[in-house]
């Protein structure tokens, strides 16, 4: 396995306060790099935003402020949010920084010279907030087909990218690396959709506004969105800078993330782009889908737009992360409801996790003076098929985190939560405890304590401060212990004791007041 792991999340558009759907790409980006870490590799997250453009320079123009004052005011704002949800990027890359600008300039001299961008005219219909041409054949019932929006038709000078000259590569990349795209089903979708009716040469260049990257041979123009926004992912790296050891380090990416709403830029002119720049393509491009609400998109004329802070701080960073990543599939539409999140809270995380760590701490502390027993092998045929199912369940966690099915390698985890809560049914350390069965009540007591220390360790890529707080509280304080390389130990806990007594870390919720507090929350902050 590589010592690296390069993982990038979108840059996002600067247009308002980022909802839950923002921060689920960011939380399952960083998750990813918190797993990865404690692995023992040299991960590293990239996130940012994407500052040029002619939507920016009109919503500047609106709020009377320069487009960069504007841009900067927002990536405070998302700082602050990723702070606040405790995200953490190694760098944050906004498409208005010199080491950007410079670089995607030498990346499209470099592609005029190659002769992979001509000059010519464009004509067709556009869309200001996709920034996005489109054909009359691709229109919806005459609107934008991304955004139902109004389009207009435009016409003006511009340069453009040849893609044609590099669609057959990249269709046998596609075949040669089936990890390439997750899940498998958008490329045939990006197949079927966008490269079989005929690839358009992308048009990279606008004169229509001046908000963007200049072009430095022809400075009427300025650089068009993805040639400017898609580089980032290398040009943070140090690329073609005087300092590449980043580059050189990390490059390619091992994982970029992506909502399906981009994912055709991602899937097709973002490749093309680094083979004509003689560069490795990224190992895999996640696709996910989107989070919704169960009367369609969020949106504020709807009602129904929730914000990561006040779920945060009601009801803790780290149920929101759980619930973010447990009910969102990634290959479809995940929905938020206050009930759906209620229950998940109630049931997942105060049922069956709290309640097993209160009980367990409970139990050590009555039977043996909250002394954690040692190891000493499986005195019962429970106890052996309990450290079974547990090796396997972290083997099925890897296997399907490892592909990107993050909701079900959650539900495995969960699998051996529950399976654990039915261990103390099966071994019943009361009637243990009677018949003064000491080596059988020692052995429960030492796999509970085990169970709960590999539960903390499988949960820490997003849900940190949980599993540190099941750490502290079964008093397992080696390091060594907490790491995942000693995850599948089962007989190295040593002089542990756990706390005097157990406090819950998540407490039961009435499930009316909260689901009512969840619906006015979101009409109040639609207003």
């Amino acid at each position: 396995m590589s010592d690296k792991f390069y993982v990038t999340t979108p840059i996002y558009y600067p247009s308002g306060r980022f909802h839950i759907g923002t921060a689920y790409t960011t939380v399952l980006a960083d998750s990813m790099k918190q797993y990865h870490q404690l692995k023992g590799e040299n991960a590293y997250l990239l996130t940012g935003t994407d500052e040029h453009g002619q939507k920016i320079e009109k919503k500047a123009k609106e709020e009377g402020k320069t487009p960069k004052e504007y841009v900067d005011e927002y990536a405070e704002i998302a700082k602050k949010l990723w702070a606040k949800m405790e995200i953490e990027y190694d760098d944050y890359i906004q498409t208005t920084e010199e080491r950007h600008v410079k670089v995607v300039q030498k990346i499209f001299d470099r592609f005029m010279e190659q002769g992979d961008i001509y000059k010519g005219e464009y004509e067709g219909w556009y869309c200001i907030p996709c920034e996005t041409f489109f054909t009359e054949t691709q229109l919806i019932e005459g609107k934008c087909p991304d955004c139902g929006r109004e389009v207009e038709i435009m016409k003006e000078e511009s340069y453009f990218f040849n893609m044609k000259k590099y669609v057959n590569r990249l269709l046998t990349y596609y075949e040669e690396h089936p990890d390439f795209i997750k899940p498998e089903y958008r490329k045939n979708e990006i197949i079927n959709n966008f490269i079989q009716p005929g690839l358009e040469d992308l048009c990279v260049s606008r004169t229509s506004f001046d908000w963007g990257i200049k072009v430095p041979k022809d400075p009427k123009h300025v650089i068009y969105v993805w040639l400017d926004a898609l580089t980032n992912y290398i040009t943070a790296l140090g690329y073609l800078s005087e300092d590449d050891t980043l580059f050189n380090q990390y490059w390619p990416a091992d994982l970029q993330i992506v909502g399906k709403d981009i994912a055709r830029f991602h899937l097709i002119y973002w490749p093309i782009f680094l083979m004509a720049l003689d560069l490795p393509l990224p190992k895999t491009i996640l696709v996910h889908n989107w989070i919704m609400m169960k009367d369609g998109k969020m949106s504020k004329s709807k009602g129904n737009v929730i914000y990561p802070e006040t779920l945060i701080e009601r009801y803790g960073l780290d149920s929101v992360k759980y619930f973010l990543l447990r009910e969102m599939p990634v290959s479809q539409d995940g929905i938020f409801s206050p009930e759906a999140f209620i229950d998940r809270y109630n049931f997942d995380l105060c049922n069956d996790l709290s309640n097993l760590l209160n009980r367990t701490i409970s139990m050590v502390n009555k039977y043996f003076d909250g002394k954690v027993p040692e190891y000493s092998g499986t005195p019962n045929k429970v106890d052996k098929e309990l450290e079974i199912y547990a090796l396997e369940q972290i083997e099925k966690f890897e296997e399907k985190w490892n592909q990107y099915e993050i909701a079900n390698s959650i539900q495995e985890i969960w699998n051996l939560i529950a399976r654990t809560n039915k261990y103390i049914d099966e071994t019943m350390p009361w009637t243990l405890a009677k018949e003064d069965k000491t080596k059988e009540l020692g052995s429960c007591m030492y796999h509970l304590i085990e169970n709960l220390r590999k539960i903390a360790i499988l949960i820490k890529p997003f849900m940190k401060n949980t599993g540190n707080e099941i750490f502290r509280q079964i008093g397992i304080q080696d390091q060594e212990m907490k790491n995942w390389k000693n995850l599948k130990n089962y007989d190295k806990i040593v002089n542990s004791q756990v706390i005097e007594k157990g406090e819950p870390i998540f407490m039961r919720l009435k499930v009316d007041e909260e689901v009512e507090f969840l619906k006015n929350m979101m009409k109040n902050q639609s207003i």
